[in-house]
């Protein structure tokens, strides 16, 4: 029912820093939804290549590695894997899961910094930087914490206020002091730096925002449009630290005055996208350039970017900025979708403070189809989203358990009782049938055009709209009061209605892909007619072969009883 011809698509999610596994939040906001939507646009027919990584370097790597007692190279091999094995624990149907320690994205992060120094973008600067003598190292951004001199908030972190959102300076900062000891010894010193000149590519970046006023969310261009309104500043893309990707000449030799100094984490974590593409066609013995290169067909590409709001800045300037000072033909993002934050019983998710419930843990206590319908039902689209063990059992327990699961139930467990389990023939069609078919042919392109422009709160209500009325379908048609005076249309209510089961598990595919699994199985749909080209929707409602056998599958969905609820608030926390 889309009209869409089949397109080559490139879906990135922001890149999950390396220092731990993901929580809830993260994943909401970046890969989740990257997930629901490549799994829906490859159903659509669309060749779709999904790409993500970890974020490897920086000062936080450097100190989990320390506290774990391990080198950063061997923490950041064992955090790798823990990270894909929590992604495929959800289900997240990744391409490629690269690393931004890549030699491809060593290579392409220094090209791109050569180029751009070229082309007059990076020029070297003596910059103030703070020095904590306690610790005997210079403090990147985020580890210089004091009082944002904007709003006051008094754990500001040295690159961005997390209350007021201001970009900042560490050097700004009131009363500044190391997050890594908590020592206000600290010293402002001189460093040379490399700068990206973002100021002098402002103009193009706002007109480049300004042309995607009407395909981007008003989040995006929001932020992007209130950063380039306050003055872009030109920002160090170097740091002084051990691990990173090396600065380098044009000789290929580590850059005079730049021994123990690497690139800055969010210069080269963009460019990781690249660089696991290419990983991925080295892989797959295929070419990456169709992805990436405008003139090696890129500009046939649709390129979309997922991430939560406090990325959108890096991928709407900085990004682009690195992109169009290089003065080569690389691919400029399409579609960038940002998501505002999950929230915990009145902050913040945290990975460093351990709060809130993370990917591994969520799946130790309930199944990933449950917390992947939950966040995307209440996906952070509009506004922050206040996570709740309540909520989160009354969507379970309604939509999935209630809704769905027990349509599927109720109608299989019949054929079975009384059809010997395979779908019956005969019967009249009736208003009921007619009546569904109408729902059914507004409902359907609706919901694809909600993922379409991925809008995923819609989609989800209408998926679960459309549930509801395979429910009231089954209470006009009755086929169990039909049966005993009249067997024949008794078998149009089944067989109508086993066909929804069918459509259900084929449309429940991106969202609770376990669950669709089973029933698909139960209902014997072979992998190659569970795509998205429904046709006519009466054809829907007869689509299996009468006589086809079924099964009953087993339950599922488990409900939440209030005593789960009670031991998880006792785990993780929350509550009134």
């Amino acid at each position: 029912m889309s009209t869409s011809t089949p397109q080559r698509i490139l879906v990135t999610s922001a890149l999950p820093y390396i220092n731990g596994v993901k929580h809830l939040g993260n994943l909401a906001g970046s890969m989740l939804p990257a997930d629901v939507y490549s799994r829906v646009m490859r159903l659509l027919g669309h060749d779709v290549l999904y790409i993500c990584a970890t974020d490897e370097h920086g000062t936080p790597a450097e100190l989990a590695a320390a506290e774990a007692g391990l080198t950063v190279s061997d923490y950041c091999d064992q955090m790798h894997d823990a990270q894909a094995n929590a992604g495929a624990a959800f289900k997240l149907s990744y391409d490629y899961f690269g690393r931004s320690s890549s030699e491809s994205t060593q290579r392409l992060t220094q090209a791109f910094a050569l180029a751009l120094e070229e082309n007059g973008f990076i020029e070297e600067r003596s910059s103030k930087q703070v020095y904590s003598v306690t610790d005997g190292r210079y403090l990147p951004d985020r580890y210089v914490e004091g009082t944002c001199p904007n709003c006051a908030f008094e754990k500001a972190r040295g690159d961005q206020c997390d209350n007021c959102g201001k970009l900042l300076d560490p050097v700004d900062l009131i009363e500044p002091y190391s997050a890594v000891s908590g020592s206000k010894d600290v010293e402002i010193r001189d460093t040379n730096h490399l700068y990206l000149k973002q100021s002098e590519m402002s103009g193009r970046l706002r007109e480049w925002v300004e042309t995607h006023r009407e395909d981007w969310p008003a989040l995006t261009t929001s932020i992007a449009m209130k950063w380039l309104d306050e003055g872009l500043r030109d920002r160090s893309i170097t740091r002084d630290l051990e691990w990173g990707i090396p600065v380098v000449g044009s000789d290929g030799n580590v850059r005079d005055g730049f021994d123990g100094k690497v690139f800055y984490v969010w210069f080269d974590a963009p460019i990781a996208y690249i660089g696991a593409t290419q990983d991925w066609a080295e892989k797959n013995g295929t070419d990456w350039e169709p992805y990436w290169r405008t003139d090696k067909g890129a500009d046939d590409t649709r390129y979309v970017q997922f991430m939560g709001k406090d990325n959108v800045a890096f991928h709407t300037l900085s990004f682009p900025t690195t992109i169009m000072g290089s003065q080569q033909p690389w691919k400029l993002v399409d579609e960038l979708k940002a998501f505002n934050w999950v929230t915990w019983y009145g902050g913040k998710f945290s990975t460093s403070q351990k709060r809130g419930v993370f990917m591994d843990q969520a799946v130790d206590i309930a199944p990933s189809d449950y917390w992947r319908w939950h966040l995307m039902a209440n996906a952070p689209e509009g506004s922050d989203a206040a996570f709740t063990w309540e909520e989160f059992q009354a969507s379970v327990n309604s939509d999935l358990a209630n809704v769905l699961g027990n349509f599927v139930n109720r109608i299989t467990s019949y054929c079975v009782k009384k059809f010997d389990g395979a779908v019956p023939a005969g019967g009249a069609k009736t208003e009921a049938e007619s009546w569904i078919e109408a729902d059914l042919s507004e409902r359907l392109p609706r919901l694809i055009s909600y993922y379409e422009a991925r809008e995923f709160r819609k989609a989800m209500a209408e998926t679960r709209a459309i549930w509801a009325a395979g429910n009231e379908y089954l209470t006009q048609a009755a086929p169990w009061t039909h049966y005993k005076t009249d067997v024949d249309q008794a078998a149009m209510g089944v067989r109508t209605g086993l066909n929804l089961v069918a459509l259900f598990g084929i449309l429940a595919q991106p969202i609770i892909p376990d669950a669709a699994d089973k029933i698909l199985a139960a209902m014997g749909i072979p992998e190659d007619r569970r795509s998205w080209k429904f046709g006519d929707t009466v054809d829907l409602l007869d689509a299996l072969p009468h006589g086809h056998a079924i099964t009953a599958p087993p339950v599922l969905f488990t409900k939440i009883e209030d005593d789960d609820v009670t031991a998880w608030t006792e785990r993780f926390g929350g509550g009134v």
